[in-house]
């Protein structure tokens, strides 16, 4: 194009020689910058300033080449074997192929340079993504054999009482437990329906332990069912709240509510128990540092997790979700 509109269109050449000639040019201009791509791979490890240099010289020597190979065309087709270039000849042709081949190596380079960072940004995102689905999974195994530690207790406490029949409905649900926590993958979403399902197994093996002496009441608003969470979000918090709130001799209530508004989820689990004490002295558990970590991973700066003490005694921690869809 440049060649057309610098050279061809303002001369009078016929075009059974500009059209052919015109081709050839383009194609020559075209194997030359092939030529060039290979060359400025090659070159592309030593040091700066030479590299440089050598790539000035060698766009010098491609122009100097290119432009001659379009006069001893153009003199080929009018049936010249040679006739010696004009200084405005070969200005107007070297400025030509010097345009054409130095934007071309800038285009190169900055095409190059592009697609090196979007590799790079890539291989970072990936690094960074690889990372925090390791930490996740590290995250969510850490609670299993904090869990399965408590239930078998409770077991082994029916089985001291030889209440046998009660102990073998106890293990079905430790063995429901056990399989959801090995063939769930830690990095997937279940639904609220299924996450207590599975809350309410280890409920009913706590309340072996408590007997009458802990009470639970889950309230789950109709339209969030199939909403999706965490795998084992809730049961940690509530784990928590057994450990570290229930007093001695004393019955508690464990309430856990989950509804949701237009753009979130809330999930609330709170208590009747001793509440959170002084914040320099509260030991809070693994429960609620595992589940602030893996909601921070999962969700950055997108999720709100609140907790305090009732009025009338006890604790609430306070989940707030941007609303997962339906599907997995």
């Amino acid at each position: 194009m440049l060649t057309e509109l610098m050279i061809k269109v303002p001369s009078d050449e016929p075009w059974t020689i500009h059209i052919p000639h015109l081709i050839i040019d383009t194609a020559c201009g075209f194997l030359i910058t092939l030529i060039l791509r290979k060359l400025f791979a090659s070159i592309n490890f030593i040091e700066l300033k030479l590299k440089i240099a050598l790539h000035i010289f060698v766009v010098i020597i491609a122009t100097l080449i290119w432009t001659q190979i379009k006069w001893i065309t153009l003199q080929w087709f009018y049936g010249n074997l040679w006739q010696p270039m004009t200084w405005f000849d070969f200005g107007t042709w070297t400025s030509a192929s010097l345009t054409v081949l130095s934007t071309w190596t800038a285009f190169y380079y900055g095409i190059k340079i592009y697609l090196d960072n979007l590799e790079q940004t890539q291989k970072a995102a990936e690094a960074t993504h690889l990372a925090k689905e390791s930490q996740l999974k590290m995250l969510r195994y850490q609670l299993n054999p904090h869990f399965m530690f408590n239930s078998i207790n409770a077991i082994c406490t029916l089985i001291l009482k030889k209440e046998s029949l009660e102990a073998v409905k106890m293990l079905e649900k430790l063995c429901d437990l056990l399989r959801h926590s090995l063939y769930t993958d830690p990095l997937e979403k279940v639904t609220i329906k299924e996450e207590i399902g599975i809350l309410s197994n280890y409920l009913d093996i706590e309340k072996c332990r408590f007997t009458d002496k802990l009470v639970v009441d889950i309230s789950v608003a109709d339209d969030c069912n199939e909403l999706l969470i965490p795998s084992m979000l809730i049961q940690p918090l509530v784990e928590n709240a057994l450990k570290h709130g229930m007093r001695s001799n004393q019955s508690m209530c464990i309430t856990i509510a989950i509804e949701k508004t237009k753009s979130y989820l809330n999930i609330k689990v709170s208590d009747t128990g001793k509440g959170f004490g002084d914040e320099s002295t509260n030991k809070r558990g693994i429960g609620l540092a595992n589940c602030e970590q893996r909601l921070k991973l999962m969700y950055g700066k997108s999720h709100r997790l609140e907790k305090g003490n009732l009025s009338e005694g006890g604790a609430w921690v306070c989940i707030t979700l941007p609303i997962s869809g339906h599907n997995k």
